[in-house]
């Protein structure tokens, strides 16, 4: 039986807005005429269809979503829960080996655990819990309003820029501040600036410290130089980063490294370290001084073993923290960011509906093909597809889905995205190379989905 205690959720709620236009502005707007594509770009397949064919594809669409709300239940929020169990084990599992990270297997076996958690808590939990996928459930906890998750972005300005801002003008020129990030040239249309240049080596800059690049880019550096954020709201802006950053590295590169280093310090020593040399000296004489260098060695081993400690906790969660920010920019710019997708001038999509929206959010995404596990580690996001079709639908509800949202694609002639994940990285490394240096052009783009 269902749990759920609300309504199906309007289009705001679907979104999860801080500011935006009202729950009805695209659901009740009549059907306009399709857009003429802009210069130089492929045949849009949101050009061919009919005012008529763009609507129902919209009422198809909102009923998989309604049917997907109506049932959920016990089965969706067990899913939730277990995987923050699983989070959480993880963590206690990694915090407990890296007590001994001064010893390889336990520094590998913990960096490891931690890596997969920080993944975990990061993508299938944090993301998804701050879209709102699991509001229906009435738990304070988990919950997109009072969710914080283990980055350095503040919560509610990443909802600000991300749910709002992103999941609303998705891939629309001159809206969407996720083109690039404010600091990339990724697509042809963008103008070329010298700066651009440098864009392939501050690209790698920003895989190993994604989570701060993002914490940045809710800042909206545009906004500023352009006067549009009062200094008030800066200053306001810049310490919620301050104090999120400061637990980040308080917890990360103090904390938990002082904690290896304390109990290194309180473990007992190694029996028979230390032999006992000979002498001239009387037997009790010799004895005492044995037992005094002992002690003294004693106490050196323990600073040393502490020093260890630290440094090798420290490093591990410093490994865990690049790994999870590598992870996360792969699965994030492999899903926006490939050959296949599209941008938008914001001329195109003026007069836009419901059923365009959808359009739009389908031809400006991408998949990636993989297993459950991969899934997972995805945070359900290497169907990107479905999540910007649905952002707040519950991730582990994308793979059923899927096969439903092929099925519209192919019978409304509409490409569906997808490829492996060496394929998909590899046309946004190659796009980020070339787009680097003038010019540039409009890649070909996948025909209509037909079925295998």
């Amino acid at each position: 039986m269902a749990t759920n205690q609300i309504d199906t959720p309007t289009v705001a709620t679907r979104l999860n807005e801080i500011q935006g236009p009202p729950a009805d502005s695209l659901r009740n707007r009549p059907s306009s005429p399709p857009p003429k594509t802009s210069l130089n770009e492929p045949d849009n397949p949101l050009a061919r269809l009919t005012p008529e064919q763009i609507e129902e594809l919209g009422r198809e669409f909102d009923a998989i979503h309604d049917e997907v709300y109506g049932e959920l239940g016990e089965r969706d929020s067990n899913y939730i829960r277990s995987t923050i169990k699983l989070h959480r084990q993880l963590v206690l599992a990694a915090r407990a080996m890296l007590i001994g990270s001064r010893y390889r297997p336990l520094w590998l076996g913990g960096t490891a655990a931690l890596s997969v958690a920080k993944i975990l808590e990061n993508m299938e939990i944090g993301h998804n819990v701050m879209h709102g996928q699991w509001d229906w459930m009435n738990d304070p906890d988990i919950n997109s309003q009072s969710w914080d998750w283990d980055t350095a972005s503040p919560a509610d300005a990443w909802r600000h820029s991300h749910n709002y801002e992103h999941h609303t003008f998705t891939n629309i020129r001159g809206k969407d501040r996720d083109l690039g990030y404010e600091i990339m040239r990724i697509d042809p249309h963008q103008k070329w600036h010298p700066v651009y240049l440098l864009q392939p080596f501050y690209n790698l800059i920003l895989m190993g410290f994604f989570e701060w690049g993002v914490a940045l880019h809710d800042l909206n550096f545009d906004a500023i130089r352009a006067g549009e954020k009062s200094k008030g709201k800066v200053n306001r802006e810049l310490k919620a980063i301050g104090v999120k950053a400061r637990k980040q590295v308080v917890k990360d590169y103090i904390a938990f490294p002082l904690l290896s280093a304390a109990l290194s310090a309180l473990a007992p020593g190694r029996s028979g370290s230390f032999s006992p040399g000979g002498g001239s000296t009387t037997g009790h004489e010799s004895t005492a001084r044995h037992e005094s260098t002992a002690r003294h060695r004693s106490a050196a081993a323990r600073g040393s073993a502490a020093a260890r400690s630290f440094k090798s906790t420290l490093a591990a969660n410093f490994t865990a923290n690049i790994v999870r920010n590598v992870w996360a920019y792969s699965i994030i710019f492999c899903g926006h960011f490939p050959d296949q997708t599209y941008t938008f001038s914001q001329a195109e999509v003026a007069e836009e509906t419901r059923g365009g929206w959808y359009v739009r959010q389908l031809l400006g995404s991408a998949n990636i093909d993989g297993g459950p596990l991969f899934h997972l580690l995805a945070g359900n996001l290497s169907f990107q597809v479905e999540h910007h079709l649905y952002p707040d639908m519950p991730s582990s509800r994308y793979s059923e889905i899927a096969p439903r949202v092929r099925e519209i694609c192919g019978r409304y002639g509409l490409p569906y995205n997808t490829g492996p994940l060496g394929k998909q990285l590899g046309t946004v490394h190659r796009t980020i190379l070339r787009l680097a240096f003038p010019g540039g052009r409009v890649r070909p783009k996948p025909g209509p989905y037909r079925p295998e």
